[in-house]
C-alpha cells in the first residue's frame, strides 16, 4: 500500500510573520524602530531597504531569509503613523495583499482593501472622524466573468476566452445560441453576411455547416466562391466565410481573433489588413478609418485647421477633425492635454454629428487613445451602443510618484482628479484593452504595472477605490506594435539611408558655434555618441541624465552626449 498523501493548509502571510515576530523580536523591534524614529511619513521600497541595510550585520542575516524578509522583498509601499507601520505587499503581478504591524507590542494584523486606505488618507488628512467616504468598486459588475488566475496569463485575454467558449459550445448546446445570433446580424448596405433566413435555429447551423463541408470537399481548393455561391445559399450561408472552396472550408473553427494595431502609428497597416481580410473573407466592402482629432482653427502653418485630411499613402482612411466648443463659441487655439477635461462632453456630441455625417451611419469600433481620447471613445461607445477598445501606453499615475495622495497640491496644473477618474471609467467601460508589453499591464516582479496600479488606490477627500481594476481581466490583450520597416531597418542597408541629410545633421551635431538652438559644442569628434531625444519635461528626467553624464569621469572620457530637446530649458542646468 503506498504512502498517503496529507494535505496540509499554507499560512497567510500574517500567520507567517507572526512565527517570525516571535523567534526574531529583537532584531525586527530594532529595524521597526528606526523606521517609526522618523516619524509620519510614506516610505518607497529603496527607503525600506536603505534603513534596513543599516541594521547590524548580525540581525540582517537571521531576517533576511524570514518570512519578515520576504514581507519587505516584496513591500511596494510602507505607511508610518507611530505607533503602526503598515505594508502594501505585492507577493507577485496583480496579487496584493497589506498588513500592519504595532512596533511597541509587535503585534500583526490583515488589513483589508479599504482599512489599509484609510491608514494610507490620515497621512493627508489625519483622523476622519468616522466622516463618509465616496468608496469605488468595480469588481461587482466583472463577478461573474471568467478569468485567468495565473500572472504569465495576464495579456493573453483572447487566447483565454477562446479556449474558454471552445469548451463551453463543445459541452452546453444552449450556449451555441449567442454564436448563432451573432452570425445571424452581418449585414452590409443592406444585404446578409454569414447566414439568410433558412438557418433559424442552432440545430439547423449544424446539420448546415456539415453539408457545406461535405460539398466543398469535393471540389478543388482554389475554386473561386462565385462558382458555388448559389449552392451555399440555397443551403442558407452568404458570403463571408471565405474567397475560395479552401477558405469556405474552414467553416466551424473558432476564430484566434484578430490583431488591433496601435492605430495613431499605424493606421496604414490597419486599413491594409482590413482590405487583406476583406478580400479573404469574400466580401465586397470598402473599410473607412477615420482618425478624431482636435480641431484648431489658429494652427497657422499646420493642416490641423482642415476638417477632413487623407491619411498619407492610403486609400480609405482619413483624418477628422472636431473642434472644442463652449458657449461662447469654438475654441480657436491649442489647450494641453492636462487643460482639455471641461470640453469633452460637449465634444463627443459634436463628434457623434461628424461621424453620422462621414458614415452614413455608426461605426463597428470605437479605439481610444490616452486618457481624453479613452473617455471620449467610452461615451461615444455607450450613446451609440458599438464595440470599443482602448489604448493608453502613457498612463499618467505612474510618472508622478504620490501623484493619488498628494492629488490636491497638482490639481491646479495637472487636474489629475478628472484624468484619474477618466482613466478608471474607460477601462472599465471598454470592452477590451490594447497594450504593448506585460509590464504595461502588470510591471515586473519588482515593479507595478501602469494599469495595476489602479487596483486599490485612495484620493483623500475625493473617494477612495477598493478595487478599480483587475490585470487578470480577460479584456487585456498584449499586441506589439510592430514598426514601418521602410523607416527601422538594419544598418547594413545603407542604400536605404537618407544621406541628402547628412550635411544638415553634421552641422547640427558637431558645429563649433553656439547658439540658441546648439548649446556647447563637441570637441571630440571620434567619440562614439550617447543620445537623446525627448522633450523638456520634468518626468523625462533630461537634467538627471545630464547630470549624471556630468559627474561619470569614465563616461565622459568614453562617449559624447547629445541630447535632441524641446521646451523650455528652464531648470536645465547653465541656464
Amino acid at each position: 500500500m503506498g504512502d498517503l498523501g496529507v494535505m496540509s493548509r499554507v499560512n497567510s502571510l500574517r500567520e507567517s510573520l507572526d512565527d517570525t515576530l516571535s523567534a526574531h523580536r529583537n532584531e525586527i523591534l530594532g529595524y521597526l524602530s528606526r523606521i517609526e524614529g522618523k516619524g509620519k511619513g510614506f516610505l518607497q521600497p529603496h527607503q525600506l531597504i536603505a534603513e534596513f541595510e543599516a541594521i547590524p550585520e548580525a540581525n540582517r542575516k537571521k531576517l533576511v531569509n524570514s518570512a519578515f524578509g520576504e514581507v519587505l522583498n516584496h513591500t511596494q509601499e510602507a505607511i508610518v503613523l507611530p505607533p503602526w507601520v503598515a505594508f502594501a505587499v505585492r507577493p507577485r503581478p496583480g496579487v496584493w495583499e497589506y498588513i500592519r504591524v504595532n512596533v511597541h507590542s509587535l503585534v500583526a494584523e490583515e488589513l483589508k482593501v479599504p482599512e489599509y486606505l484609510h491608514f494610507k488618507e490620515e497621512l493627508v488628512d489625519g483622523s476622519l472622524n468616522g466622516n463618509f467616504v465616496l468608496e469605488l468598486d468595480f469588481e461587482p459588475f466583472n463577478a461573474s466573468f471568467p478569468k485567468p488566475t495565473l500572472s504569465k496569463s495576464i495579456g493573453n485575454g483572447v487566447e483565454f476566452l477562446n479556449r474558454h467558449l471552445s469548451a463551453k459550445l463543445f459541452h452546453d448546446k444552449e450556449s451555441m445560441h449567442p454564436l448563432l445570433e451573432f452570425l445571424r446580424v452581418h449585414c452590409y448596405k443592406g444585404k446578409n453576411m454569414m447566414l439568410n433566413d433558412k438557418i433559424q435555429n442552432v440545430n439547423a447551423l449544424q446539420h448546415v455547416l456539415r453539408k457545406a463541408e461535405e460539398y466543398l470537399s469535393t471540389i478543388a481548393p482554389e475554386t473561386p466562391y462565385k462558382a458555388f455561391e448559389f449552392k451555399l445559399q440555397d443551403l442558407g450561408l452568404e458570403r463571408g466565410w471565405g474567397n475560395n472552396a479552401e477558405r469556405d472550408n474552414v467553416l466551424g473553427y473558432p476564430d484566434t481573433g484578430g490583431q488591433v494595431v496601435y492605430i495613431l502609428d499605424q493606421v496604414r497597416a490597419l486599413e491594409n489588413e482590413m482590405l487583406k481580410r476583406i478580400k479573404e473573407q469574400g466580401l465586397d466592402i470598402i473599410p473607412r478609418i477615420l482618425v478624431v482629432t482636435r480641431l484648431l482653427p489658429d494652427a497657422v502653418g499646420t493642416t490641423c485647421g482642415q476638417r477632413l485630411e487623407k491619411v498619407y499613402n492610403t486609400k480609405h482612411s482619413d483624418i477628422l477633425r472636431v473642434p472644442f466648443r463652449t458657449e461662447k463659441g469654438i475654441v480657436r487655439k491649442w489647450i494641453s492635454r492636462f487643460e482639455v477635461w471641461p470640453y469633452l462632453e460637449t465634444y463627443t456630441e459634436d463628434v457623434a454629428t461628424e461621424l453620422a455625417k462621414e458614415f452614413q451611419g455608426k461605426p463597428d469600433l470605437i479605439i481610444g487613445n490616452y486618457s481624453d481620447g479613452n473617455i471620449v471613445a467610452s461615451l461615444l461607445a455607450h450613446k451609440l451602443s458599438v464595440t470599443q477598445c482602448t489604448i493608453a501606453h502613457a498612463l499618467e499615475k505612474t510618472k508622478y510618484p504620490d501623484s493619488d495622495l498628494y492629488w490636491k497640491k497638482l490639481d491646479d496644473k495637472y487636474h489629475f482628479s478628472c484624468q484619474f477618474t477618466a482613466d478608471l471609467i474607460a477601462m472599465n467601460h471598454t470592452d477590451f484593452i490594447i497594450t504593448s508589453t506585460f509590464q504595461e499591464i502588470a510591471g515586473s516582479k519588482d515593479t507595478v504595472g501602469q494599469y495595476e496600479s489602479h487596483t486599490a488606490f485612495t484620493m483623500p477627500g475625493l473617494y477612495r477605490v477598493v478595487h478599480g481594476i483587475d490585470v487578470f481581466d480577460p479584456k487585456f490583450n498584449i499586441v506589439s506594435p510592430g514598426a514601418d520597416m521602410d523607416i527601422y531597418f538594419p544598418y547594413t542597408e545603407k542604400e536605404k539611408r537618407l544621406t541628402h541629410f547628412h550635411p544638415e545633421i553634421e552641422e547640427l551635431i558637431y558645429s563649433q558655434v553656439e547658439n540658441k538652438e546648439h548649446l556647447c559644442v563637441l570637441k571630440d569628434r571620434n567619440k562614439p555618441i550617447l543620445f537623446t531625444m525627448a522633450r523638456l519635461d520634468r518626468v523625462k528626467n533630461i537634467t538627471g541624465l545630464v547630470e549624471w553624464y556630468g559627474k561619470n569621469k569614465k563616461l565622459r572620457e568614453l562617449v559624447n552626449l547629445v541630447v535632441v530637446a524641446w521646451g523650455s530649458t528652464k531648470g536645465v542646468p547653465g541656464q
